[in-house]
């Protein structure tokens, strides 16, 4: 039987309730209101290192807590509900943000110019608004090492393509909706490509590195514009 439980938030930076559902036997999947809160409650469990917790997954709007058994799914509910995320965000935000990857980007992507067309803004601005502020791995997806990237300029916020590409040649760097992202391999996608990385590709995925993706959620990133 399915079971739903309301976390309310006092102290999970104030942002809505969130709802803790049972995911099959052995895991609990948590909904949150934005990836801001996922990133917070993410790294509080991962600090609270819970008995039984064997993965941690967020992604848009959601936590997934990967348990050990059955047994797990009662007291790891009734933990999360006991865990100070706001001390923790605070904790963080006392520590200081600062870049933790930076890629180097060429910014002649085929769609630079619709992006200014669309947010109003000329490509040279679109650039800066780019480059000037730090972006944050919400969650990865779509492909190994392909990092959603949050909290960079509002202005920066565009659909993605009408038409997505049937082949989008890794290292490619686009936006879409409130997102930011690197391809990591070639591919179809939709997003608006305005840039790709310097070197041709970045090594965001290798399967001899621990752990294989360069970018996991909550880091920072800065890009830098080059040539």
């Amino acid at each position: 039987m399915s079971v739903t439980v309301d976390l309310m938030d006092a102290n999970a930076t104030g942002a809505g309730p969130a709802k803790i559902r049972d995911y099959g036997d052995r895991a609990l999947l948590l909904e949150f209101g934005g990836t801001d809160e996922v990133l917070a409650w993410s790294a509080a469990i991962r600090a609270a290192d819970l008995p039984g917790v064997l993965d941690i997954v967020p992604a848009s709007r959601t936590v997934l807590i990967k348990l050990a058994g059955t047994r797990y799914q009662g007291p790891t509910r009734q933990r999360l509900g006991k865990l100070d995320v706001a001390a923790a965000s605070e904790s963080a935000a006392a520590a200081g943000v600062r870049a933790d990857v930076q890629i180097d980007v060429i910014y002649d992507g085929p769609d630079l110019d619709e992006v200014a067309r669309l947010t109003g803004l000329t490509a040279d601005q679109v650039v800066a608004a780019h480059t000037d502020t730090l972006w944050r791995v919400g969650f990865g997806g779509f492909a190994p090492g392909f990092a959603y990237l949050i909290g960079g300029d509002a202005r920066l916020e565009v659909p993605r393509r009408d038409e997505p590409r049937t082949k989008v040649p890794v290292g490619a760097v686009g936006l879409a909706g409130e997102f930011s992202g690197v391809y990591p391999r070639e591919s179809p996608g939709g997003w608006q490509l305005i840039g790709r990385t310097a070197d041709g590709q970045a090594a965001l995925w290798d399967v001899d590195r621990d752990p294989p993706a360069l970018l996991m959620p909550g880091m920072w990133v800065q890009f830098r514009a080059v040539g």
